[in-house]
């Protein structure tokens, strides 16, 4: 007897749009490859941070204009104050890389050195910063890109909404896919930076370089030099340390050593950071470049130096407008870790911690992306108005991190040689140099402190007072959830959990339909399958309906008790609520269990072509004690893109009908 069988060919699997949007899914096991070397970390981390060199020289002229042309001098020696700034802040922030190997920045150090409200704040200032990111570098790179195509302008936010719907997408793809896309702009950027500067600086050496020419100055209303205006003046420049602590955030992506990877990309990024931001400064005071409306200082520094129209003026722009771009790339890496990590902690929706198909924080990905498109619109896309409120937030994180950094090393300090101090993420150990990194941190945590009161104070009228208002009630909110989880925890509890439960063998079924077809009888089915009393319920918001439901019932069912609810006002909801919490007192101690049918189609499209009302009832009738609700889906399958037509024919529930009468007979 032949025994062998053939093995048939699986028929081919039918393309998905999510997988030629975003790939294939990939396996869990996949996620220890998904990381970046130093060069892609460059691009996926650092591409805020330098990308900040390409308006923050012109945020420093905006506010020196105010005292007319002659204040513009001052802009190389607050700029070289800055650059001292980014020096100072990056030291200490290779020092938490190290301290805390996993993670997590601000709000795990925070977390760990300064308790839960201070968490909480550095959280809130960090994830309202991301989305403040996104929104001022697609912004601002749309506004390059303006400056060479003005015919462009009417179509400011529409291009900055799609430009964050395409980094959303590429985001979705994976770490590696993101920062295999996102390296080529960064380092084009970097080289064509490098190109400007050098060019420059000979042409400034050799007597050659000109000054800009055609350039209106924005019209401003007339200021003293002042201390207060150069205070605003190095707060808006600051500008250009946003993005210090992406790296900090981010160390897990990196390969082995994550650390030490981590911190030569963060040494790298901010020497790159100083060279760009004191270079562009430099020559656009000598070029006697001035702050417009209707182009940017880069697209003057370039113009004057290459010549307009000239390719590698093109190319600078292009450079710029990518870099900026792409700089979003640092939130859309940042934002879903840091909200993974509080979501973990209870305070943000559990839904943040869960990884999409790629193996990223697909949630965190397109939170980001709506909160970021809604400021768009809300901001018409204007860099000038969002930047007010763009750095209050980071240099808050900057600050409670530093101060955290602060304690961590006091309590180093304490230590004896050998004896190490159990900690909630890292453990402490002795280390012979505390003093010194602790007088680095504080030394940081003074200076990040006091730009970021200069900041609150001369940009609250801009509109920095919004964040300062966020800020708390995003704490407020974050606290709300997290005793919210807490009480389930609690609830859910076998040892602590004293609460009595339902204890009945009594059920009441109800059935709830809409209209008499294949998927009540499969209804009745299940209910008559429990052994339990059933009966169905059928709200009346239309005559006629209700007449052909209990003329159906009648002819195709022909047992069970249909009830009909008479709403008048159309009210779905409602009414069934109002009928269910009466039959929980006329049979107190028993429960009641509610039958809802569902269809079920084959795909989202066609799904969503169909009422779904039993999500909605669902939702309706949470709150109630020794209420069960079961769902039984009628699946209704295509035939080459149409629906069986015949599914839900009378002649079907005929012979339904006469099929369960025989199987009842037997």
């Amino acid at each position: 007897m032949d025994t062998t069988t053939t093995a048939t060919t699986p028929a081919p699997k039918r393309a998905k749009l999510s997988d030629l949007l975003i790939g294939r899914p990939l396996e869990t096991r996949s996620l220890a490859h998904q990381v970046v070397s130093k060069k892609v970390g460059l691009a996926v981390f650092a591409s805020d941070a330098i990308s900040s060199t390409a308006y923050a020289t012109e945020e420093i002229l905006v506010i020196l204009a105010l005292a007319g042309s002659v204040a513009l001098g001052l802009s190389l020696p607050i700029a070289i104050a800055i650059a001292i700034l980014l020096t100072i802040v990056t030291i200490s922030y290779r020092q938490t890389i190290f301290a805390y190997p996993n993670g997590g920045g601000a709000y795990i150090v925070a977390r760990e050195n300064l308790g839960e409200k201070a968490a909480l704040v550095a959280g809130s200032a960090l994830l309202t910063d991301y989305v403040l990111t996104v929104a001022v570098s697609i912004s601002s790179g749309v506004a390059q890109i303006i400056s060479a195509f003005p015919d462009l302008a009417p179509f400011r936010v529409v291009m900055a909404v799609a430009i964050i719907a395409f980094v959303t997408l590429i985001n979705l793809r994976g770490v590696r896919e993101s920062g295999a896309v996102f390296a080529v702009p960064t380092y084009f950027f970097l080289v064509m930076m490098a190109i400007t500067l050098v060019v420059g600086f000979y042409r400034w050496a050799t007597g050659t370089l000109g000054v800009v020419t055609g350039v209106e100055m924005l019209e401003t209303t007339a200021a003293p030099i002042t201390l207060f205006l150069v205070l605003r003046a190095f707060s808006s420049g600051s500008t250009a340390l946003t993005g210090i602590e992406a790296i900090s955030n981010g160390i897990t992506a990196f390969k082995e050593p994550k650390s030490g990877n981590a911190a030569k990309t963060l040494t790298a990024m901010s020497s790159i950071l100083v060279v760009l931001f004191l270079g562009i400064t430099f020559l656009s005071r000598h070029i006697e470049a001035i702050p417009s409306h209707h182009e940017t200082i880069i697209s003057q520094m370039a113009r004057t130096i290459f010549g307009e129209g000239n390719i590698l003026y093109l190319a600078v722009i292009a450079g710029t407008a990518l870099i900026l771009l792409m700089a979003a790339n640092t939130s859309y890496a940042d934002f879903p870790r840091l909200a993974a990590l509080q979501a973990a902690d209870g305070f943000l929706p559990r839904q943040l911690t869960y990884r999409g198909g790629r193996l990223v924080f697909s949630w965190g990905i397109l939170t980001l992306a709506l909160a970021a498109s809604l400021l768009v619109i809300v901001m018409r896309a204007s860099t000038t108005a969002l930047i007010p409120l763009y750095a209050i937030g980071v240099f808050l994180s900057f600050t409670l991190s530093q101060t955290g950094m602060v304690i961590r090393f006091r309590k180093i300090g304490r230590l004896q040689p050998g004896e190490t101090l159990k900690g909630l993420e890292t453990d402490l150990e002795h280390d012979p140099h505390w003093r010194q990194h602790m007088l680095i941190s504080g030394l940081g945590a003074i200076m990040t402190f006091v730009v970021m009161l200069i900041f609150a104070i001369t940009k609250f009228t801009s509109g920095a007072w919004v964040v300062i208002v966020i800020i708390p009630i995003l704490v407020y909110l974050f606290s709300r959830i997290h005793l919210h989880y807490k009480d389930v925890a609690e609830a859910l509890s076998m040892e602590k959990n004293h609460k009595a439960l339902v204890k009945t063998d009594r059920v009441v079924t109800m059935l709830l339909i809409d209209g008499v077809h294949m998927g009540t009888m499969q209804m009745v089915n299940f209910a008559k399958s429990m052994g339990n009393p059933w009966h169905a319920v059928h709200v009346g918001v239309n005559q006629e309906k209700t007449a052909a439901a209990q003329a159906k019932w009648q002819k195709y069912i022909g047992e069970g008790e249909l009830v009909v609810i008479p709403s008048p006002y159309r009210h779905l909801v409602a009414p069934i609520r109002e009928y269910v919490i009466g039959l929980l007192e006329a049979n107190p101690g028993a429960i009641v269990h509610i039958v809802m049918g569902h269809l079920a189609m084959d795909s989202v499209m066609t799904q969503v072509l169909h009422q779904n009302s039993s999500l909605i009832l669902n939702l309706g009738l949470t709150g109630l004690e020794r209420v069960v609700i079961t769902i039984v889906p009628l699946q209704v399958r295509q035939n080459g893109g149409a629906v069986n037509r015949n599914l839900m024919t009378g002649e079907d529930l005929k012979r339904a009908r006469e099929q369960r009468g025989a199987k009842d007979k037997e």
